[in-house]
């Protein structure tokens, strides 16, 4: 039975040495997870009546080569699409056959159609982006590969209602409007953008058609104290009137100048609503870009609105707090970047960044139950049980990092160890062979 234990003890040894230089082999690759090796002992079945206390183990078995899913460490690459996941998860890659595969190699690139692949071609999966604007982004439910657009962004318009389920204005202006100007009586001394002693303050901003050409439009605040509508409104303080210009063109606006009043806390009202609460307040505009020197065919009249609920006008002098308008040019795409929650931005050359998609992360019950495909993929298997898909930093799936790579997790100085004891055990194994054929020999050898 010696030669049968020692026989076993050589089996395990090798195929333990197999498993230790695999992870030596891979202690460079990007995303390897490290096996170890699980051993059992055998025992042959006990005669009737044998004595538990008298068994002898007829050797050792290989009882699972399991992987140590463990955290590897992270390095910092120039890649803005080597992603590294920290923490839980495994990246989500459909194959060119339509199956999916898992990996934690997060090395990718862009192909010739866009699509965010790894160096064997294989499909990075997340969720597209349905509906976006400036701040915020609703992506699909089901993650398919994941595609950058290369082509120019077309431009937007300045106009009111953009973005998701938006009814809000085209532009935004908050500033605060000095309490203590004098009153500039119109008769005396007419609005005249030229005239500075015209008008007491005045910013700009730029807008633009829906060709993206940007258009400078300024506006001037003049204070005028006039009569208040009936009813009016309680303790109305001032009233100012708002001018506005696009590229030295006034308004086709039949409210033009525009009257915006404020009561005595300083605030803004329209002159039927009691405050507070504030009303919001907006200023409508049109312009007729016919008359401006442009290149033609853009949508004329420019028509948007502007909202001023925010302005004020306290003791102090005139300041701005906030400036934006919706509308932007046509940009190029110029460079890419991911988020921690694995949203994939493009920055485009007008200064913009957008939302391209989500990427999607999948975590199992069981990971030791995965199969290994090579080339640092796995894929599920009835052990592993069925993945549950989300995004990074959902749930138990970790943080992703732009421009890092996750090494092995391979320890090469416990490998090395490890080694050792393999050689040791497999040199003992062998002599107890070899120590047993001694043994009938002699019984051979007897007289």
């Amino acid at each position: 039975m010696a030669f049968q234990q020692g026989l076993s003890g050589l089996n395990a040894s090798s195929r333990a040495l197999d498993v230790t230089s695999n992870n030596i082999a891979n202690a460079s690759t990007v995303g390897f997870k490290s096996s170890y090796t699980i051993f059992a002992d055998m025992y042959a079945s006990a005669m009737t009546g044998q004595s538990a206390r008298t068994q002898i183990g007829i050797g050792v078995a290989i009882n699972a080569v399991n992987q140590s899913f463990v955290q590897g460490n992270l390095t910092v690459t120039n890649n803005p699409l080597d992603i590294a996941i920290n923490g839980q998860g495994f990246f989500r890659m459909q194959q060119f056959d339509g199956s999916i595969s898992y990996s934690r190699n997060g090395q990718f690139d862009l192909d010739k159609n866009g699509f965010i692949t790894d160096a064997y071609g294989n499909f990075l999966t997340g969720f597209d982006v349905i509906m976006q604007d400036a701040g915020r982004s609703v992506f699909a439910g089901t993650a398919s590969p994941l595609q950058v657009d290369t082509t120019n962004m077309p431009p937007q318009a300045t106009q009111d209602g953009l973005g998701i389920g938006a009814t809000g204005a085209g532009a935004t202006v908050a500033v605060n409007l000095d309490s203590r100007n004098e009153v500039i009586d119109d008769t005396v001394t007419p609005f005249d953008p030229l005239n500075v002693a015209s008008y007491h303050d005045s910013t700009s901003m730029e807008v633009f058609d829906s060709l993206g050409n940007r258009h400078v439009m300024a506006i001037y605040f003049v204070r005028r104290d006039v009569a208040a509508p009936t009813p009016a409104p309680p303790a109305t303080a001032s009233t100012w009137d708002v001018y506005t210009q696009i590229d030295g063109e006034v308004p086709d606006t039949a409210s033009y100048p525009f009257q915006l009043m404020y009561d005595a806390n300083g605030r803004p009202t329209d002159g039927t609503t009691p405050t507070p609460p504030y009303p919001t307040i907006l200023m409508p505009v049109s312009f007729d870009l016919d008359g401006l020197t442009v290149p033609p065919g853009a949508v004329s009249p420019l028509e948007f609105s502007i909202d001023v609920t925010n302005t004020t006008q306290f003791g102090t002098g005139f300041s701005i707090y906030k400036l934006t308008q919706v509308g932007y040019t046509t940009g190029e795409l110029a460079g890419l970047s991911v988020t921690k929650t694995g949203v994939v931005q493009g920055r485009y050359t007008n200064g913009l960044t957008w939302d391209i998609g989500q990427l999607a992360l999948a975590s199992f019950p069981s990971n030791q139950g995965l199969t290994s495909l090579g080339n640092n993929q796995w894929a599920e298997s009835a052990e592993s049980g069925q993945p549950i898909v989300g995004t990074p930093g959902s749930g138990v799936l970790g943080r992703v990092s732009s421009g890092e790579i996750e090494e092995s997790n391979v320890d090469l100085t416990q490998e090395l160890v490890n080694m050792i004891i393999e050689q040791r055990n497999y040199q003992a194994n062998a002599q107890s062979i070899r120590t047993q054929d001694q043994i009938l020999q002699t019984l051979v050898n007897l007289r």
